[in-house]
């Protein structure tokens, strides 16, 4: 089975999962940029629980309200970092069917297309609520007295 396999079929096949290995660095660095974001509004978060311990009335409602502000945007980093994971392993899976496709003599094209685009489309996804997370964190934010 091996022996029909020439070393410049291997190559092919390392040349075409080069850009997919790229890709995950790539993915790994905006999931190192997501977690650091989940990591401060859970920081944020854990500082104005405290402080809502002793808050009483306007002040207490006004701790809830950002309390409320820093969950939601929790729950919107928690989505893009999962749709990102995913992605992760779809470009996973298009290398491996790649080498498949090599080692078992199938034409793997067409599969690795299809999970290739559903990679993008995860990314895409991820792109949009990380996106959305910003733009709920510039219009809550608060900067002075107030």
């Amino acid at each position: 089975m091996f022996d029909n396999l020439a070393s410049s079929g291997i190559a092919h096949v390392i040349q075409l999962s080069i850009a997919p290995v790229f890709l995950l660095t790539s993915i790994g660095a905006i999931l190192a940029v997501m977690s650091n974001r989940l990591a401060r509004v859970v920081d944020r978060a854990r500082a104005l629980e405290i402080k809502l311990a002793g808050a009483e009335g306007a002040a207490y409602a006004e701790l809830h309200e950002r309390l409320k502000t820093l969950s939601r945007r929790a729950r919107m980093i928690s989505h893009s970092i999962a749709l990102c994971v995913m992605t992760a392993v779809l470009v996973c899976a298009v290398i491996i069917t790649l080498f498949l496709g090599a080692f078992l003599s199938f034409n793997a094209a067409v599969p690795a297309a299809l999970l290739f685009i559903a990679a993008l489309l995860a990314f895409l996804m991820a792109l949009v609520w990380l996106l959305r997370e910003v733009f709920l964190a510039t219009s809550s934010l608060k900067i002075g007295p107030g």
